[in-house]
């Protein structure tokens, strides 16, 4: 019979075994975690609030001054760098990659079929320019455009937040890379691991679609919702009718297309009441009312103002902190 002294030292060792067993298992967890989070998000550059404070104080109010300068002139602008900010960080992190020209043999992403609608690149080199009269070297572009899309979102109505900076500018641009954005056509399946690839979650996708309330549809991104008629049993028929009749059948205009809603230069919550009327233009749109987490948040954007602006902030700062440059660009447009 075991003595009980020898009994509970025993039992001490079977613990501390068991416990140190735990700690290894979770700490090979835990780092493995790591190891995801670090391809996903490539913190290598940290980003902070207070980054330009020293460096270059007055960056976001020349971004500001210029965002507003533009959007007086032409109120497409907002949408333009909102959507323009998405595609950068939808690939290879926020780096800027989006503003670097074509060169050569190689097809940069601003010229590959996502991309051909997008404009106001203007604003960022304008920015860009002021920025480096004054701070030579310091700011990068992908900064810029971040601040350029909360400028955006802040002009047309919507919420502001701080953005995190320190974002560096990517040396690479591929137009063959843009096959990994989120395309109208998508199931809520393949929302839901375009996102998670990027580290978002569905509360992130339900309010980063939102964004769609600003802006413009061109008819290729949403004919086969209404062609051949009836196509799409999601879609309200009177609304489908309105859209052929924007979108006449085999037609060759290249900029026809339709207001993403009946307010597409304000920045508010129409996009998700619109949804539950079917009156979204996109399948990927009404796509969040398939997924019964989605489709609660659907509703509770739809009735709330303020719970979609607060989760919308949430998720755009977590959108623009995957990082992924490794270099200050001079010129948005080149490398250095």
């Amino acid at each position: 019979m075991l003595n009980y002294h020898t009994h509970t030292h025993t039992h001490k060792n079977l613990v501390g075994r068991a416990e140190k067993a735990l700690i290894m298992a979770f700490n090979v967890a835990f780092l493995s975690t790591l190891l995801i989070l670090s391809v996903v998000f490539s913190p290598g550059n940290a980003l902070s609030l207070n980054y330009y404070d020293k460096t270059c104080p007055t960056a976001e109010s020349i971004v500001t001054n210029t965002v507003k300068t533009a959007t007086s002139r032409d109120k497409t602008v907002p949408a333009a760098l909102l959507r323009m900010h998405f595609h950068d960080c939808f690939i290879r992190g926020c780096d800027g990659s989006i503003l670097l020209n074509s060169k050569g043999n190689n097809k940069a992403e601003k010229d590959a079929p996502p991309n051909g609608s997008l404009h106001a690149f203007f604003v960022i080199d304008s920015a860009k320019k002021q920025i480096e009269s004054v701070c030579p070297g310091v700011v990068s572009c992908a900064d810029i455009l971040a601040f350029a899309a909360r400028d955006a979102v802040v002009l047309s109505g919507g919420p502001t937040w701080d953005v995190p900076k320190g974002r560096k500018d990517g040396r690479t641009s591929r137009a063959s890379e843009t096959t990994s954005l989120p395309a109208p056509t998508f199931n809520i399946s393949q929302l839901q691991q375009n996102f998670r690839q990027r580290g978002l979650s569905m509360d992130d996708l339900a309010a980063l679609l939102g964004a769609h309330t600003l802006g413009f549809a061109h008819c290729s991104s949403f004919e086969s919702r209404i062609y051949p008629q009836n196509s799409d049993p999601t879609l309200n028929p009177t609304f489908a009718d309105r859209l052929r009749s924007l979108c006449p059948v085999n037609h060759k205009a290249k900029n026809l297309g339709s207001a993403n809603d009946p307010s597409p230069t304000t920045f508010d919550n129409t996009y998700y009441r619109l949804l539950l009327q079917q009156k979204s233009l996109f399948h990927s749109d009404q796509a969040l009312l398939t997924n019964p987490k989605t489709k609660g948040l659907v509703y509770k954007f739809a009735s709330s103002h303020k719970a979609f602006t607060e989760a919308f902030v949430h998720s755009i700062i977590k959108l623009s902190s995957i990082t992924g440059g490794q270099e200050v660009r001079k010129d948005c447009r080149v490398v250095n």
